[in-house]
């Protein structure tokens, strides 16, 4: 009687096959999502790399095969217990103390908007943050945070066929923009896109996700893009100032929606920050996928 070895899936492996054998392919419903592995865990620590603490490169390709004219620095800048210091630069030698007080400057900025911002919504000025901390008696743990992001855009000899940042709106609650005075910055207006001025001294501020599912649609999260030049190299530096990621459910302010006494219904379901963060990561990829799917038929 003769009795049939079954191969080990290491000495098919090793065997030199080029495609495996048909009692491994998975049916079709099943394969949604497959893909080597290594690939799809760096595919998706790149799908949202400003996320990432420490120096990077948008170079790396996206899901379309596209790629960004820009470098980073990215950490947590606030609070400073939170902050992971090993990815702070060691020089200049002043870089620890000067961004720890322009953190703490931000953090002192975002709150004064915020109350400007809730005001505007016609609610009491603390409304929008205790909403996008964790309750009404906050404690350290609770507060905003604060991610730095400074990105660095080489001139660049055909501007115009690449972009520094591809066009998208910020998760955080409000982000802030400081630049080296190079135009690039441009939002979306009215059809078309704007460049925003260069004007000294200066900060410029959108609003992000998460302060339009507060305000239900009323302010409107910013859509932009960031240019690059051949002639001079870009710098901005950005602070993202977002709610905890799991501790606190963004959705509309109900208050708000009792002051539009009954008009207004929600646009937006309850959501954490991280699962917000998720969902717009998974639409990115579905886009990218449809984009790649039309560009090949």
């Amino acid at each position: 009687m003769t009795t049939e070895v079954e191969l080990r899936v290491e000495s098919l492996s090793l065997s030199g096959l080029s495609a495996i054998p048909p009692e491994y392919v998975r049916p079709e419903a099943e394969r949604a999502g497959l893909g080597d592995a290594i690939e799809l865990a760096a595919r998706a620590a790149s799908e949202d790399p400003a996320r990432i603490p420490g120096y990077g490169s948008k170079l790396a390709a996206n899901a379309s095969g596209q790629r960004e004219w820009e470098d980073y620095l990215f950490h947590l800048v606030h609070p400073d217990h939170l902050a992971d210091h090993s990815v702070w630069p060691a020089n200049p030698p002043e870089y620890v103390p000067v961004t720890s007080d322009f953190g703490a400057r931000v953090r002192e900025l975002a709150s004064k908007l915020l109350a400007i911002l809730s005001l505007g919504l016609g609610l009491p000025e603390e409304t929008l943050e205790r909403r996008l901390r964790s309750g009404q008696e906050q404690d350290e743990d609770d507060d905003l945070l604060l991610q730095f992001k400074i990105n660095y855009y080489p001139k660049c000899p055909q501007p115009d066929l690449a972009v520094g940042v591809e066009a998208h709106t910020d998760v955080s609650a409000l982000s802030f923009i400081l630049h080296n005075g190079v135009p690039g910055l441009q939002v979306h207006h009215a059809g078309r896109w704007v460049t925003a001025r260069t004007e000294p001294g200066t900060i410029v501020v959108h609003v992000g996700d998460a302060l339009e599912i507060l305000a239900n649609g009323r302010y409107t999260s910013v859509l932009h893009r960031g240019l690059v030049s051949r002639e001079a190299v870009r710098v901005s530096w950005v602070v993202f100032c977002e709610p905890p990621p799991e501790s606190v459910v963004l959705e509309p302010v109900p208050e708000l929606l009792l002051l539009a006494d009954g008009a207004d219904k929600p646009l937006f379901a309850p959501r954490t920050f991280k699962q917000h963060v998720q969902r717009k990561v998974f639409k990115m990829q579905q886009d990218r996928q449809q984009d790649a799917g039309v560009a090949a038929a």
